[in-house]
């Protein structure tokens, strides 16, 4: 990694999606440089064995899809912490079948969306309690061919796994750069991501052809070392001090497409965001 060795010394970071795939290499190599990690799994026996392994102070189970876990999820980091340096909101998913969350909401749209607007509000006192906070959003190259269904944002019509999960990684850039705007002058700093396809155990929660496709892109991937490397660059790097509203590759700025920088669908994305939580915004 290209971040100094203890270059997070006294840092607090919280990733979600940790007990696998680059959330558990990003956890790793920031406990490797000083920070005090906390990780985020729905698998409690899993979760254990990451905290243990990769040496993170803690772990919270939870499922990011449902709001009230998130806001659970968030209570008990606040019962632990008194401030927040590094968010990094990792977890996502791509799903072959239309599938709804116990609260209604369709899943995709719930775990990769929802839950990084809603913890990232949860948590928003903490990350303001630190110095020079930093909020880092996964997001993928995949939102080129997004497009946002403002009439049918949870696709109850004409669903595609791809189409969803490219709508949700537009908006993950959008929530990105309006939270970087409402962010200012508070010495928080938001950006967002692409990984890079890597090989993980990503897409592979569906049926044996879905999972056979994926597998067979393996032989392109990034190994999950290097799909971890700008997720730790934008929580780490000196670099990156002050830089906000902006999308990384390979721990390059790049131009997301133009879908991603419309101001406009970006505030409209926010309204309609806390609209889903209840206003929580």
């Amino acid at each position: 990694m290209t971040a100094p060795e203890q270059a997070m010394s006294g840092k607090t970071v919280l990733v979600t999606g940790a007990t696998g795939g680059i959330g558990k290499v990003a956890a790793r190599e920031l406990v490797g440089q000083g920070a005090r990690v906390h990780i985020v799994g729905r698998d409690a026996g899993k979760a254990a064995a990451v905290t243990a392994e990769v040496g993170a102070a803690g772990f919270i189970v939870a499922d990011l899809s449902e709001q009230a876990q998130v806001r659970r999820a968030a209570q008990e980091f606040r019962a632990r912490e008194g401030q927040l340096d590094v968010l990094l909101n990792n977890a996502g998913g791509v799903f072959q079948r239309r599938q709804e969350t116990r609260e209604g909401v369709e899943l995709t749209w719930a775990l990769n969306h929802l839950a990084y607007f809603l913890l990232t509000q949860e948590l928003l006192e903490l990350l303001k309690a630190a110095p020079a906070a930093r909020v880092v959003n996964v997001s993928s190259s995949a939102h080129a061919t997004g497009k946002m269904r403002w009439d049918d944002l949870e696709f109850r019509h004409g669903y595609s796994p791809f189409a969803a999960y490219s709508q949700s990684k537009l908006a993950n850039i959008l929530f990105t750069r309006e939270l970087s705007f409402r962010l200012r002058g508070t010495g928080i700093t938001a950006n967002a991501l692409h990984p890079g396809f890597v090989a993980s155990g990503f897409g592979r929660n569906n049926s044996a052809v879905m999972t056979r496709v994926l597998g067979l892109m393996q032989v392109f991937a990034k190994s999950e070392e290097q799909g971890a490397q700008t997720s730790v660059y934008l929580a780490a790097n000196p670099a990156v001090q002050g830089v906000s509203g902006r999308y990384y590759s390979d721990e390059h700025e790049v131009k997301p497409q133009p879908q991603a920088l419309d101001d406009a669908a970006a505030a409209r994305l926010w309204k309609l965001s806390e609209d889903y939580v209840g206003g929580n915004g």
